[in-house]
């Protein structure tokens, strides 16, 4: 089986996981959805730090899925700085069938959708500036760029054209 990786990349609050979940859905049975949050935060409890284990963990589940499934979606802010390499490493492991997509919005928009989910009450304004990271491209060939201006369904639409080609 020819496994596609695919990773969702973007400040807090920018709509990934939300993309991911309809992203899984919609594909089905045996596809891996590996979260960032759900790997750092509830399977380790680990600060973002440099070197934290959160980093080779989601490498090994995303590995793992390699010939078992035929979609493997990576999603979290996965910060460059911390896991651009890891991330690298798994589109090689990959032989470059690998999607990679970084929201790119502004932190108005960002605002404006945190504001909108459930998770609204969890943390504020504060907290997406605190976290905020601007222009965090991966920098690898074919990556998109989602922006302000598109909607979840525009989203949803472009990634599943680009992966029937």
């Amino acid at each position: 089986m020819e496994s596609k990786l695919i990773i969702l990349r973007g400040n807090s609050g920018s709509g990934k996981t939300t993309i991911a979940k309809c992203l899984q859905n919609h594909l089905g049975h045996g596809t891996l959805l590996v979260s960032q949050d759900v790997v750092r935060r509830d399977m380790l409890k680990v600060h973002d730090r440099d070197g934290n284990l959160s980093i080779d963990l989601i490498r090994q589940i995303a590995e793992y899925g390699k010939g078992k499934c035929e979609f493997v979606i990576v999603e979290g802010i996965l910060n460059k700085s911390r896991y651009g390499e890891m991330l690298k490493d798994l589109i090689k492991f990959y032989n470059q069938e690998a999607y990679t997509y970084y929201f790119d919005l502004t932190f108005e928009e960002t605002v404006i959708r945190h504001n909108s989910r459930a998770k609204k009450m969890e943390f504020g304004e504060d907290s997406l500036r605190a976290w905020w990271n601007s222009n965090d491209y991966l920098e690898v060939q074919g990556e998109t760029l989602f922006t302000n201006d598109m909607s979840q369904n525009d989203v949803l639409k472009q990634i599943l054209n680009q992966l029937q080609k």
